[in-house]
């Protein structure tokens, strides 16, 4: 449940209770000093590779590295090793990302199901390519690494957890380490520095076309609200998001997926108010500019959170305290998160904190301390510091 979500672990972290796993303490081989990993720009690059195969959520939070790296070499071109939703939205948006390959399933690269090697021919294909950089900023590096050797690169760096082959260069994947801050501590490692911290996105005319074709007109003053996240246990009930709807006195629209739409249909269906369904007829770049058009967005610990977020949305997310250290926002003025603290499942009393624990069976919400009151307390906060204050 905490941690990366990376699919070098035998089930994906967001899957697994919140356990911690243990990462190497080691530093990275190749050094400036016998503690500080070498940090130099790659001379001569014109093509580099990053693998980061996984959720929309999770590209997000790696955005400030990738344009960590396209400022540090901005004569290269930059291709993602994502998947086919990579593809779809990032294709002709501006950003750092210059082109996608989409990878077919590959165990612990491109998807957490066992029985998927890399496919013949592969990385012959993508050896072809001539790349002179290759990162990985994907995980502990048990698959990735390998897969990421393979591609021919001149300088190959990312993250290594202990049980993980080396790349040329490399930092530790530890355990409670905010992602955004991990991967840019890979960036560091081939001479890339941030110049943020949150990530950024941009909102194309096809966007905003895409929800004017849905939708119609948004209403001024919209709140959105997003009761899903792949997790049950990172689900706040729907009763209480309708509460908080309610209270907020706004035009209100739920969104979510065609696998959130029962949840959805639970916040409208215990609202004392009407709210909009948007459920499966958006685009992730539609959807971006839906929230574009929202005053706040209300969410649990989930991709659309981070999307909301990257276009300028204010956000107010209940989160589990492992998750938040690892996914949460990293400003306060913009977005609250509100922290759950239960350490054991609700259930059974499975420990969430133990490193050697197993996921237990019970899929019940681990997030139920957090109070409809503690997030209204944020939500009329946030609407009143951005001159949103509606009919207080």
């Amino acid at each position: 449940m905490h941690g990366c979500s990376d699919l070098d672990a035998p089930v994906p972290e967001r899957d697994r209770p919140p356990v911690a796993r243990g990462g190497g303490q080691e530093c990275g081989t190749l050094r400036l000093r016998a503690d500080r990993p070498v940090t130099a720009l790659v001379e001569g690059v014109e093509r580099i590779a990053v693998l980061r195969a996984n959720a929309l959520g999770d590209y997000l939070m790696a955005v400030p590295a990738l344009e960590a790296l396209k400022r540090a070499y901005p004569g290269a071109r930059l291709t993602l090793l994502g998947t086919a939703m990579h593809a779809g939205f990032l294709t002709g948006r501006p950003g750092p990302v210059d082109d996608v390959v989409a990878l077919p399933p590959i165990t612990g690269v491109s998807t957490a199901e066992s029985g998927h090697p890399v496919p013949d021919g592969l990385c012959d294909e993508l050896r072809e390519r001539r790349f002179d950089l290759a990162v990985q900023i994907h995980g502990g590096g048990r698959f990735s690494n390998p897969f990421i050797r393979r591609l021919g690169a001149r300088v190959t760096a990312g993250l290594r957890a202990r049980d993980a082959e080396r790349l040329d260069r490399w930092v530790p994947y530890t355990d409670y380490h905010h992602e955004t801050l991990r991967f840019l501590q890979v960036a560091e490692l081939v001479g890339a520095v941030a110049d943020g911290l949150e990530p950024r996105l941009a909102i194309t005319e096809h966007d905003r076309a895409e929800v004017s074709a849905a939708l119609g007109e948004p209403p001024q003053g919209l709140v959105a609200v997003h009761p899903g996240a792949t997790d049950p246990r990172r689900r706040w009930p729907v009763e209480r998001f309708a509460e908080v709807a309610d209270q907020t006195d706004r035009p209100v629209v739920v969104t979510g997926t065609e696998e959130e739409r029962h949840l959805v249909e639970g916040v409208i269906a215990a609202m004392r108010k009407p709210a909009l369904p948007v459920v499966g007829v958006l685009g992730i770049g539609g959807l971006a500019a839906l929230y574009e058009r929202c005053d706040l967005l209300i969410a649990n610990d989930t991709g659309p959170r981070h999307l909301a977020a990257a276009i300028g949305t204010p956000t107010v997310a209940v989160y589990w305290c492992g998750n938040l250290i690892n996914h949460g926002p990293l400003s306060r003025t913009r977005h609250r998160p509100l922290i759950s603290w239960t350490t054991a499942c609700p259930e059974c009393g499975a420990s969430g904190v133990d490193v050697t624990a197993e996921r237990c069976p019970h899929d019940m919400s681990w997030v139920t301390d957090v109070s409809v009151g503690r997030v209204m307390e944020q939500v009329r906060d946030l609407l009143m510091v951005e001159g949103r204050c509606g009919h207080e």
